[in-house]
């Protein structure tokens, strides 16, 4: 290997790098044993992805001296919750985990939610490294800090921002993922194409059945170019204070409500959920006369050619107008009973708009079921 590809995520005296390289996870001893302490360190992990890979991180780990504590969970959206978020502190507490330890999230979006909500609040906070193990989470949930779980109303309603030290990122970790999942993750690389890069949505476009075949060259690009994206938004806007962060919030407001409407069961993954929400944000903005038809028809066919699911139909939501909203009223963005909306002004044209009123969003919603059913 020439050397992993470095991205830097620019916050400060929290800044730190992303390294990107496929082979990566056979060289994470010599990388993560300045965060061992006294030649230990504890992962979290679920058993799927232990299983799968753990042997190439801990065989790294062994051959640089580090020892591991493997603290392992149930794989599923379910595991994120106060249960697991008790059991993983507490594992770790018996680890005799101090402040200045780090611990290793190990796995998909879940693992890198949870455990980075763990490490923020035990002894008040430790710190953590992210070795994400899916498309999704390498592209996007392993970068900028965000941690969390699910209540039971609604998504990632507790959590907190606690940026992790560092970032591993090898794309051969993804040949053992499900083509169901890879999928999934590339909703979230679309993301990115769909928010301020047109050209990036043209490279989608032109390169997503390599990527999804498994082109390790395609991959490890994709990555690079979602994790850049995502290292210039968080750096402007960490904690989504001025805006320009919640774009990344593009189709998750439809997205998380099509998740509570399946009660997180995993029926709908996450990323599934975003491309309906992607796909239904620009008809929404289209049929608001602020989209070109055209742009909004051009993102609803590419998801589909990806294998995704773009209607509510096909992600078997059955709720009214109304109940569907209420899904939303849950959402951790809404400020003074107003929810804001990620629509476009065309492909690579996002923005935030405070202005939807409730009943514009049941109207159009009853329209795309009343569409589905013909």
């Amino acid at each position: 290997m020439s050397g992993p590809a470095r991205v830097r995520v620019s916050l400060g005296e929290r800044s730190y790098e992303v390294l990107i390289g496929n082979g990566l996870l056979d060289d994470s001893g010599p990388l993560l044993a300045a965060y061992a302490r006294d030649g230990r360190i504890a992962v979290v992990s679920d058993w799927v992805v232990w299983g799968a890979q753990g042997k190439r991180l801990v065989g790294s780990l062994k051959a640089s001296g580090i020892e591991v504590d493997p603290v392992i969970v149930p794989p599923g959206e379910e595991t994120k919750s106060w249960e697991y978020l008790a059991a993983v502190v507490d594992e770790l507490l018996a680890l005799g985990i101090e402040r200045r330890d780090h611990v290793v999230a190990f796995g998909g979006g879940m693992i890198g939610d949870l455990t980075g909500f763990a490490a923020a609040v035990v002894k008040r906070g430790c710190g953590w490294i992210q070795v994400p193990t899916t498309l999704l989470a390498q592209v996007d949930s392993s970068v900028g800090g965000k941690t969390g779980i699910d209540t039971a109303r609604g998504k990632n309603l507790a959590g907190a921002f606690h940026q992790p030290d560092a970032v591993l990122i090898d794309p051969s970790a993804l040949d053992t993922l499900p083509v169901r999942q890879v999928r999934a993750g590339y909703a979230e690389t679309v993301k990115y194409g769909l928010i301020g890069d047109a050209a990036l949505f043209d490279w989608c476009a032109a390169h997503f059945a390599a990527l999804i075949d498994g082109d390790a060259r395609i991959r490890e690009r994709a990555i690079r170019s979602s994790v850049a994206a995502k290292a210039a938004i968080v750096a402007e806007d960490e904690r989504e204070l001025n805006g320009r962060r919640a774009l990344l919030n593009l189709g998750h407001t439809f997205g998380h409500a099509i998740e509570a409407e399946h009660e997180f069961g995993g029926t709908v993954l996450h990323g599934e959920a975003v491309a309906v929400g992607m796909a239904l944000a620009f008809r929404f903005s289209a049929e608001r006369r602020l989209c070109p038809q055209g742009d909004a028809d051009r993102v609803t066919a590419h998801l589909r050619q990806a294998g995704l699911p773009v209607t509510l139909a096909e992600a078997q939501v059955s709720a009214s107008g109304e109940e569907f909203l209420a899904h939303m009223a849950h959402d951790k963005k809404t400020q003074g009973g107003r929810l804001p909306f990620v629509l476009a002004r065309g492909i690579g044209q996002a923005f935030v708009d405070w202005s939807v009123e409730p009943a514009e969003v049941v109207g159009f919603l009853e329209r795309e079921r009343t569409r589905d059913a013909g």
